[in-house]
Protein backbone atom coordinates (compact mmCIF):
# COMPACT_ATOMS: atom_id res chain seq x y z
CA UNK A 1 0.00 0.00 0.00
CA UNK A 2 1.19 3.43 -1.02
CA UNK A 3 0.47 6.78 0.91
CA UNK A 4 0.31 10.28 -1.13
CA UNK A 5 0.71 12.79 0.43
CA UNK A 6 -2.41 15.36 0.27
CA UNK A 7 -2.51 18.87 -0.87
CA UNK A 8 -3.02 21.19 2.70
CA UNK A 9 -5.93 22.81 0.83
CA UNK A 10 -7.88 19.19 0.21
CA UNK A 11 -7.29 18.86 4.32
CA UNK A 12 -7.87 22.37 5.62
CA UNK A 13 -10.96 23.65 5.83
CA UNK A 14 -12.42 26.45 3.74
CA UNK A 15 -13.18 29.85 5.83
CA UNK A 16 -15.99 32.10 4.54
CA UNK A 17 -13.86 35.10 2.95
CA UNK A 18 -10.64 34.16 3.97
CA UNK A 19 -8.01 36.00 1.84
CA UNK A 20 -5.48 33.10 2.40
CA UNK A 21 -4.16 30.87 5.57
CA UNK A 22 -1.01 29.44 6.88
CA UNK A 23 0.32 26.67 9.24
CA UNK A 24 3.67 27.79 10.49
CA UNK A 25 6.01 27.00 12.89
CA UNK A 26 6.03 29.59 14.86
CA UNK A 27 3.21 32.35 15.34
CA UNK A 28 3.24 35.77 12.69
CA UNK A 29 3.66 39.01 14.14
CA UNK A 30 2.03 42.11 12.50
CA UNK A 31 4.45 42.76 10.23
CA UNK A 32 4.97 38.93 8.77
CA UNK A 33 1.44 39.15 8.44
CA UNK A 34 1.43 42.10 6.54
CA UNK A 35 4.60 41.02 4.56
CA UNK A 36 2.33 37.52 3.67
CA UNK A 37 -0.97 39.75 2.75
CA UNK A 38 1.59 41.35 0.09
CA UNK A 39 3.27 37.70 -1.21
CA UNK A 40 0.12 35.61 -1.02
CA UNK A 41 -2.95 36.44 -3.65
CA UNK A 42 -6.50 36.99 -2.39
CA UNK A 43 -7.46 33.38 -3.63
CA UNK A 44 -8.49 31.22 -0.08
CA UNK A 45 -5.55 29.04 -0.14
CA UNK A 46 -3.67 27.62 2.58
CA UNK A 47 -0.21 27.86 2.34
CA UNK A 48 3.09 25.84 4.79
CA UNK A 49 5.48 28.17 6.23
CA UNK A 50 8.59 26.93 7.95
CA UNK A 51 11.02 30.02 9.04
CA UNK A 52 14.54 28.73 9.87
CA UNK A 53 17.29 30.89 11.21
CA UNK A 54 18.85 31.32 7.68
CA UNK A 55 15.54 29.89 5.47
CA UNK A 56 12.57 29.93 4.54
CA UNK A 57 10.88 26.97 3.34
CA UNK A 58 7.12 28.22 1.61
CA UNK A 59 4.74 25.41 0.30
CA UNK A 60 7.97 23.13 -0.02
CA UNK A 61 10.37 25.43 -1.76
CA UNK A 62 13.16 27.41 0.07
CA UNK A 63 14.00 30.49 0.00
CA UNK A 64 17.39 31.30 1.18
CA UNK A 65 17.85 33.98 3.89
CA UNK A 66 20.80 36.40 2.95
CA UNK A 67 22.56 39.26 4.85
CA UNK A 68 21.45 42.48 2.72
CA UNK A 69 25.09 43.94 3.97
CA UNK A 70 26.74 40.97 2.01
CA UNK A 71 24.61 41.69 -1.36
CA UNK A 72 26.69 42.20 -4.38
Amino acid sequence: MTSVMKDINDIMPKIPNMKWGALMNKPPTNDKVEEMNKIFPSNGKWHTIFEEKDSVTIDGKEIRKKDPTKWT
